[in-house]
């Protein structure tokens, strides 16, 4: 990997953006804020949804990318809603996280029914409620029917501070049994589309990390506006997205999000594996992994998706994940093979939430 630049002006669509990184934001320079309107225009109400928010720091923090057809242009780097922010208790550390995220010029938060069984959504609430505007609020529905996704939603709402999501997502879609039911008739798609339809969402998407080829049927099906797959440096190895799901969420011009960096830390050299008994079954491993937090984030980083999530444990997380994106330059095409041949002995607890039951 090239040597980390700091203090990089990049130019991408002739927009200047600088990093900002320590005590606070710098006041905004001549480009960044030339960019910054010309964002806040994009960020229009369109027809029949909500006015997308606005963080008129990304634009002098990170490079920016168009998140598909939403008219919304994101931050490469983005907020994950696990890791500190599901857990229960943990609101000051939360605030601090959420709150200084959106300071380094975070515009997109993601979160879920299930991280905590709501305890994210109303981590985020707590700062969401006086920061509305300011970034990207997504949640998603685990549930496969109507009725539960709609009560889902409703709580979504509530816990999160809000009248409206700027993005609601089918959660984790697995199975093709699965897929049947959301496009049932009494399936959780007719609650997204009547989200939609009710002005409690503004987009719909879909997400998943288990099976590429059931996520590639659900865009064929419905036009859905993002999708969020889990893609790390060892997703060629096995049941590849970036192979077979990538390329038809690139043809169908749809905002693409990557998860599972660094595979709740997994994948970093740094990470100690806990007694076996203390894990889970699935992620089971005695190996540490292979890649530092920068060279998983710069192979994510490099895929031509809109942005990445990624959760972090405390506020120096993410300031670190910040400062890199700030001055991030995309990988060559050897310095990508070069990462995926180093998680060739890690790969399945890099990959710990793919199928590997290929006889069900």
């Amino acid at each position: 990997m090239g040597e980390k630049k700091e203090n990089t002006i990049c130019r991408e669509d002739g927009i200047d953006r600088r990093s900002f990184i320590g005590a606070g934001i710098a006041a905004a320079v001549s480009g960044a804020a030339a960019a910054g309107q010309e964002a806040r225009k994009a960020t229009a109400r369109p027809a029949g949804k909500h006015a997308l928010p606005f963080n008129p720091r990304t634009f002098a923090a990170m490079p920016t990318r168009n998140l598909g057809r939403t008219g919304y242009r994101v931050g490469i780097l983005s907020l994950g809603g696990q890791a500190t922010l599901e857990i229960p208790g943990k609101e000051t550390e939360s605030e601090a996280i959420i709150n200084r995220a959106i300071d380094l010029g975070v515009n997109y938060i993601d979160s879920a029914a299930g991280y905590g069984n709501g305890t994210s959504e109303k981590h985020i609430g707590r700062v969401i409620k006086t920061r509305r505007k300011e970034a990207f609020i997504t949640s998603k529905t685990a549930d496969r029917s109507y009725d539960g996704s709609m009560r889902l939603l409703e709580r979504t709402l509530a816990n999160l501070n809000t009248d409206h999501l700027d993005l609601w997502q089918i959660h984790n879609l697995q199975t093709r049994e699965q897929l049947e039911q959301i496009f049932a008739k009494d399936g959780a798609m007719r609650a997204l589309q009547q989200a939609r339809e009710q002005r409690m969402t503004n987009f719909l998407g879909v997400t998943g990390h288990y099976e590429p080829n059931v996520l590639v049927e659900a865009i064929k099906r419905f036009p859905f506006d993002t999708i969020l797959m889990a893609v790390n440096a060892a997703d060629r190895h096995y049941l590849s997205f970036i192979e077979h799901l990538l390329p038809s969420a690139q043809e169908m011009k749809m905002g693409i999000i990557g998860m599972k960096v660094a595979t709740r830390g997994r994948v970093l050299s740094s990470w100690t594996p806990p007694p076996p008994d203390q894990q889970q079954e699935r992620m089971r491993t005695a190996k540490p992994g292979t890649l530092t937090i920068q060279e998983a984030l710069a192979y994510n980083l490099s895929l031509p998706v809109s942005t990445t999530i990624i959760g972090v444990d405390n506020v120096a997380q993410i300031e670190e994940n910040a400062r890199f994106a700030s001055s991030f330059t995309p990988l060559s095409e050897a310095q990508m093979r070069d990462l995926e041949r180093r998680t060739l002995p890690i790969v399945r607890q890099a990959l710990y939430f793919r199928r590997w039951d290929l006889g069900a």
